[in-house]
């Protein structure tokens, strides 16, 4: 949007603004996680310099930039693309923003890694780039092997520990993104215990779900759902002890709302080209990032162009494009008609709502449940005890 609230030209539907650019620098992944989403982790393909420097001329010739956003580097294991080519990647992005003819932007660079390749050189590499750092770890060792294993069923739980261990000593900021899975779920003590003790003073929950190749999460058993409750009322209480040892996303991101008496309109995955995704052999998609490397019977693929051959704009007005968009408003629609919650979520991620019910066009997920209605309810519930109005409102 404009300063007066007006969209960009060539944006009359106001889509945006850009928040993420997720680039894949390579699908390849040196772990087989049996919970992960996506296909062809053994492609070994590699992003190319001149493709990157494609997407990065098709995001900042369209008029969806409306400020700073994020490029980050995910979908495979980043880690398994040498240094140099972060350095040279850089100087990429620095190219592009010198022939920027808008107001000062700057493109903030992050990586989400398993983080078993982490040495001393990495983290100059961190730290020259400016690249901020997202590591994937479940805790402790007795849940983080089960599921994140080496390709010959190795747990790597010490290789992710000692990543972080140099990323410790060097003072470099990272945040720890653990999957709950259902071995999780009766182990809150542990869990906050290990990110203490460990240092770990930012961590997000990511739900193990049904999506892509992952067709049937843990979290979809009988009684699971209270047995998650239970989790995060036990988390909960053991972070309002101290709470400022660590951040924890799910729970900030709620008080945050309701402290302002904030109400999303939409979330970043359902709002077009808030995210553009960006894959190793050039191909694009906007939305969730999940969808870009999938293949389903009712939409195809959801590749909607390339970036050597197609405007964002020009995707923008394609049928495909124009059909899951349909489906995804009809979706978000249904969810705000029908959802008490919907100011807390803005309607969802499509790629749950697809894997969950094979359309777009539909409300509820266990995805939701879990991310939003579960979540709401322990922390709000907690807000009212901490502020002396569980009492009253009965």
């Amino acid at each position: 949007m404009t300063a007066t609230g007006t969209p960009p030209p060539g944006n009359p539907e106001g889509f945006g603004p850009l928040q993420l650019l997720v680039v894949q620098p390579t699908p390849y992944c040196n772990l087989d996680c049996d919970y992960c989403y996506l296909p062809n982790r053994d492609d070994r393909q590699r992003l190319s310099l001149e493709l990157l420097e494609a997407a990065l001329a098709r995001v900042l010739e369209s008029p969806y930039v409306g400020g700073d956003f994020t490029l980050l580097w995910h979908a495979g294991e980043p880690l398994t693309v040498p240094i140099a080519f972060y350095d040279a990647a850089t100087a990429c992005v620095r190219r592009a923003l010198e022939g920027w003819q808008g107001e000062p932007l700057t493109i903030h660079q992050s990586v989400q890694t398993n983080a078993t390749l982490i040495n001393e050189a990495w983290c100059d590499c961190f730290e020259r780039n400016g690249i901020a750092v997202g590591v994937s770890m479940d805790g402790p060792a007795f849940l983080h092997d089960v599921h994140r294993r080496t390709r010959t069923g190795l747990g790597t739980h010490a290789a992710t520990l000692r990543g972080i261990e140099h990323l410790r000593r060097r003072g470099i900021p990272f945040q720890v993104i653990a999957v709950i899975t259902e071995e999780s779920l009766g182990h809150a003590d542990e869990l906050y215990a290990f990110f203490v003790e460990n240092g770990i003073t930012d961590v997000a929950f990511n739900m193990e779900e049904t999506e892509g190749e992952n067709r049937v999460s843990t979290l979809s058993r009988p009684r699971a759902e209270a047995a998650y409750r239970r989790f995060l009322e036990r988390f909960w209480a053991l972070w309002q002890e101290r709470p400022e040892v660590m951040r924890v996303r799910e729970f900030e991101g709620i008080c945050s709302l309701a402290q302002a008496d904030a109400r999303l309109a939409c979330t970043d995955m359902n709002n077009p080209f808030a995210i553009v995704n960006v894959d190793a052999r050039g191909s694009i998609s906007t939305f969730d990032p999940e969808l870009l490397a999938v293949h389903t019977d009712t939409y195809g693929d959801f590749v909607l162009g390339h970036v050597q051959t197609d405007s964002l704009v020009s995707i923008a007005d394609s049928a495909k494009f124009r059909r899951i968009l349909a489906d995804m408003r009809a979706g978000t629609d249904r969810c705000r008609d029908e959802c008490a919650y919907f100011g807390l979520c803005g309607g969802g991620a499509g790629s749950n709502k697809y894997w969950e019910h094979g359309t777009f066009a539909c409300s509820e997920t266990q995805a939701c449940r879990y991310r939003i209605k579960i979540t709401a309810d322990v922390v709000l519930a907690g807000l009212e005890e901490a502020l002396g109005l569980a009492s009253r409102s009965r």
